[in-house]
């Protein structure tokens, strides 16, 4: 028998044989694997490095769709966010002229649905190649009806729309001529539109999706639209209120109707910030139909229209004059009726001499020979100093396209007697809407002359803040003390002189009005019978809110600016300061504005009780006056405004000498005189 060691050495035996087998099988096979895996590698190696573009173009043309992903435009907004501009996504059909097989039937079958001719289509088709636009941007309608066609008509293969940002302006005409309009390829062409582009336009992405035999996209949920986040489709939010913005133009359609002007434009300025309240011309457009409308209807005439101001500009010329020393508000000037400077006649608006009078007349009256003697005595060289400080003759720096820079004279050495006369009485020089207003902003602004701005913010596209506008000051025109005198003086021209019709109840309004005549394209002479009636003004004068320029080209009638520009300046006054919750300050004035109105406990209380028991007793004296005769009041001892407004209610004609209080009047108190009588009298500080 077999001993124990003899079987176990048999047993351990095929054991040991097999674990090696095993184990060099194994290694076999891991040197199998990773042969194959290297193979693997190399191949997917050569594939995608070799081979990658071929293949990936090939597989795109088989199972893959190209398409266009276009963010829309960014939004205009007013001051108060009221969308003024806005971008929504439209289907444009194209045609792959290429795959018509019948280009007379497709062109019967479209016609109709776009509202075009079968011949404009059949000349896309005729085009060639293997894209044509038939009509971008289609209506909701129109995309429906040319989708459900390619469908029961199987166009498929040459018809396909894609999509693209359709620009609308919710509001029409209202502020068209600051907005701008957008081109049919996104690009602005006009105003804030075409100012900042590269800042609200949308961008355009190329994509590729993965289809399936019928053209539908395989996973869809993970090509989901997200919310733009780039550096395009920036927010642009204006200075202006869309509100006062249609108060204004509401105002200009009247003032078109009543003086059939060819042009008028009008610009409301905040006098503390620079920022542009409202900005209108007439005649305007609408942006969504701009190409139905003369390119000259596009134009914003507040920037890019320049002509001479006429008196408005007596305003800066007097300013130059106190603050330099030459005049003083109560200095005595005799009017002939005309000057002769270096042989030419400067004279008065009317041609007729006013006499002995004060600086104040002159200014109230618009005298052009008071004014030419100033200007003479200012000289070349500080009335060209005064105007460059009220910022004429350069580009205000607004954000709108086309700004023009005015014209004055490059050297003061050059001007003659006659030119400084004239320029004095604001020819000879052209001068843009906007500087003008701004120049005025500035003396609402105790002297101070800021940069106009349009823009109040921008924002990206992820609603956080990209810019924002900060009032810039540019520079002192003059001292305070000088600024208050002029406003003062501005202010007397509105309650008792020439720019009356401006006046409103309740407020204090300063201001000028002008008269020019235009003058001829070629620059020679003036245009016989052709002018500008213009008024410029701030209100209120105790702490100025707004500044207001109205510029009627070419009336037909009147076209005196006191007469037509003023009522229509005053109109605006009345209702923006009303919208913006300004107070009345004329107490008696304003109790009479809210008689017909339930104000119950907010109704304004009477602070100037003697004036008021001033005025009802003079009525009640007046009352037993003979028919035709008016009893004079007591006036020493009131303002200017006072007695403005107490002789007015008792019927007597009134002619103001200096400023201050009132201390001699020309007839005395208690006798009895005709209506209409002129009464002077003299005011103090």
């Amino acid at each position: 028998m077999p001993n124990e060691k003899s079987i176990e050495k048999s047993v351990s035996k095929p054991v040991v044989n097999n674990r090696a087998q095993v184990q060099v099988r194994i290694r076999y096979m891991v040197i199998v694997l990773l042969a194959m895996l290297l193979i693997v590698v190399l191949r997917y190696g050569y594939l995608q490095l070799v081979m990658g573009e071929e293949l990936a173009e090939r597989m795109r043309f088989q199972v893959g769709q190209q398409y266009s992903v276009q963010s829309p435009r960014g939004t205009i907004l007013d001051r108060n966010g009221r969308e003024l501009a806005v971008s929504t996504m439209t289907k444009s059909l194209f045609v792959d002229p290429n795959h018509v097989k019948d280009p007379n039937q497709i062109a019967a079958d479209l016609a109709p649905l776009l509202g075009i001719s079968e011949s404009e289509i059949l000349e896309d088709i005729d085009y060639g190649g293997g894209f044509v636009w038939i009509k971008r941007r289609l209506e909701n309608a129109e995309y429906e009806a040319v989708r459900k066609l390619i469908r029961e008509k199987e166009y498929s293969t040459c018809l396909g729309f894609r999509d693209e940002a359709k620009r609308y302006y919710p509001s029409d005409v209202l502020a068209a001529n600051v907005i701008g309009f957008v081109g049919t390829d996104d690009i602005g062409l006009d105003g804030v539109e075409q100012t900042y582009d590269q800042y609200i336009k949308g961008e355009v992405t190329e994509l590729s999706l993965v289809t399936d035999t019928h053209s539908r996209p395989i996973l869809d949920s993970i090509f989901l639209r997200r919310k733009y986040s780039g550096e395009y489709c920036k927010t642009i939010q204006l200075t202006i209120d869309a509100a006062a913005q249609f108060i204004v133009e509401q105002e200009l359609d009247k003032a078109m109707a009543a003086n059939n002007p060819r042009a008028i434009t009008c610009i409301v300025m905040d006098p503390k910030t620079g920022e542009i309240i409202a900005m209108a011309s007439r005649p305007s457009y609408n942006p969504n139909r701009f190409l139905d409308y003369d390119p000259e209807d596009w134009k914003n005439r507040s920037v890019n229209m320049i002509y001479e101001p006429g008196s408005t500009f007596k305003a800066i010329v007097a300013a130059a004059a106190l603050q330099e020393g030459v005049v003083t508000p109560n200095q005595i000037f005799v009017d002939p009726g005309f000057v002769m400077v270096s042989g030419r006649r400067i004279q008065n608006w009317n041609g007729e001499s006013f006499g002995t009078v004060t600086f104040i007349d002159v200014m109230k009256s618009s005298l052009n020979t008071g004014f030419a003697q100033i200007g003479l005595r200012l000289g070349a060289d500080k009335l060209m100093e005064y105007a460059k400080k009220f910022g004429f003759g350069e580009k205000t720096g607004i954000e709108l396209p086309g700004e023009e820079d005015g014209l004055l004279f490059p050297d003061p050495g050059i001007m003659t007697d006659s030119d400084i006369a004239t320029t004095a009485i604001g020819q000879s020089i052209a001068v843009t809407p906007l500087q003008l207003v701004r120049a005025m902003a500035a003396i609402a602004n105790d002297g101070i002359l800021l940069k106009p701005h349009i823009i109040k913010s921008i924002r990206n596209a992820d609603g956080t803040i990209y810019s924002e506008t900060q009032v810039e000051e540019i520079r002192r025109t003059i001292d305070s003390a000088t600024d208050k005198t002029l406003a003062g003086m501005l202010e007397q021209v509105v309650a008792t002189g020439g720019g009356r019709k401006a006046a409103v109840k309740g407020y204090r309004i300063a201001g000028k009005t002008g008269t020019a005549q235009k003058i001829n394209d070629d620059g020679t002479g003036y245009m016989e019978g052709s002018y500008i009636a213009s008024f410029c003004g701030f209100a209120p004068v105790e702490n100025p809110r707004i500044t207001v320029l109205v510029m009627i080209d070419e009336p037909q009638g009147n076209f005196y600016g006191g007469q037509i520009a003023a009522p229509v300046a005053g109109s605006i006054f009345s209702q923006l300061l009303r919208y913006m919750h300004v107070e009345p300050t004329n107490e008696e004035i304003a109790n009479l504005e809210y008689e017909d109105e339930t104000v119950g406990e907010t109704a304004p209380k009477i602070q100037k009780r003697s004036d008021r028991a001033s005025i009802m007793q003079s009525q009640e004296i007046n009352e037993n006056a003979p028919e035709g005769k008016v009893v004079v009041p007591n006036f020493i001892g009131k303002s200017i405004r006072e007695v403005s407004s107490l002789a007015q209610n008792v019927g007597l004609r009134l002619k103001t000498e200096g400023s201050g209080w009132a201390h001699t009047q020309s007839i005395s108190a208690g006798e009895i005189v005709d209506a209409q009588t002129l009464i002077t009298v003299a005011f103090s500080p």
